[in-house]
């Protein structure tokens, strides 16, 4: 499967060009033309990677990019911009960019470096993903869907297993509704919204017998988990 890039470029020129140009190297392109429409769109779909102007109407690129972090810490993205102060560089790196590619670029350069950081970002995915979770009491194993306290083993489906990884993920932070459903079910629809309160309605009762375990229903938004120490 493709990986799936997000481009965000004001330039209606320049985007189409580079969109045409990924896509020739068998990227999956979102093209949108300012920050706003950049935010909404990561929000409803899943990126392997962001391509960010700075210059922006509606919503800068650094503005973007914090945002792009406080939803998703572990996707990468690359400042693309004009400005070579720097200012702007370290501001962007600090923010949490993986590079900073100066317009006029050569375009083999940053296929070569999107391909270095989408390897290293899945190398890291499958070191770094935890075989065994605590969670309260209970050890969520990751590889078998189960979560067990004491004797009692509790077997997950496949979407149960991977609704908790993403809560415990953004624990003590917002999962937001919409990134859970185009995550798991590949879509948002009012069915699979409402399929969705099932299985957090499940997850809940799984956990029942742990007071500090909670996973609270932030309206219109999304849920949260969080475990007292």
């Amino acid at each position: 499967m493709a990986h799936k890039i997000l481009l965000v470029e004001d330039d209606p020129c320049f985007g189409s060009v580079l969109k045409s140009y990924l896509e020739l190297s068998d990227y999956d392109v979102m093209l949108c033309v300012n920050g706003n429409e950049g935010l909404e769109a990561f929000r409803k779909d899943r990126y392997d990677l962001c391509l960010l102007d700075v210059m922006m109407p509606q919503m800068d690129g650094f503005t973007l990019g914090k945002k792009i972090r406080e939803i998703a810490p572990g996707v990468p993205f690359v400042y693309i911009t004009a400005k070579s102060l720097k200012e702007d560089m370290k501001l962007g790196y600090e923010i949490g960019a993986d590079d900073y590619i100066i317009k006029p670029f050569d375009s083999e350069l940053l296929i070569l470096k999107i391909k270095a950081i989408l390897s290293r970002c899945e190398g890291e995915t499958e070191e770094l993903k935890p075989r065994y979770i605590q969670i309260g009491q209970y050890l969520f194993n990751t590889e078998l869907r189960t979560i067990s306290k004491n004797d009692q083993v509790i077997k997950l489906t496949p979407k149960e297993a991977h609704l908790l990884e993403l809560l415990y993920k953004y624990r003590d932070h917002l999962l937001l509704r919409d990134k859970a459903l185009t995550e798991i079910w590949g879509t948002n629809d009012y069915f699979t919204a409402r399929s969705m309160d099932v299985y957090i309605t499940k997850l809940r009762k799984y956990f029942k017998d742990d007071e500090k375990i909670k996973i609270d229903n932030i309206h219109g938004s999304g849920f949260r988990l969080i475990i007292e120490e």
